[in-house]
């Protein structure tokens, strides 16, 4: 449908699936009504069992998991966190992405540039510029 799968979460069981979709220039209320057509729709092909199936967007704080979302986002502001301390002892890295190259991303702290293995991160999100 051209969409990405940004997340997909089952909650109460599994009785409760939470899809998160995105595409470039943002997500509709039109977007996420098609998607959930459609995948009750595969669902009930496949035989997935469900309550409540709630498909929106990602958010302003978008997650970021994969090299291509840091890609896409460069030059805006995240908060990345490490799955366990960097040599200095911190977790936590505000800045703003640079890129990524080799499985890296670039963060710019305060006019310092900060390299910080994919396979490290233990969470990102952009900040929403408001």
């Amino acid at each position: 449908m051209g969409y990405e799968l940004v997340d997909a979460q089952a909650s109460n069981r599994g009785r409760l699936l939470r899809i998160f979709i995105d595409k470039p220039g943002g997500i509709t209320v039109q977007d996420c009504a098609e998607a959930s057509r459609q995948l009750t729709r595969v669902f009930a092909v496949e035989g997935i069992d469900y309550d409540r199936l709630e498909v929106s967007s990602p958010g302003l704080d978008r997650p970021l998991r994969k090299a291509e979302d840091f890609a896409r986002f460069g030059g805006r502001r995240a908060e990345l966190r490490l799955r366990l301390p960097d040599a200095t002892g911190r977790r936590n890295f505000a800045g703003v992405l640079r890129g990524v190259a080799q499985g890296r991303v670039s963060l710019e702290l305060d006019g310092q540039m900060v390299s910080l293995a994919l396979e490290d991160l233990e969470r990102a999100r952009l900040v929403p510029d408001l």
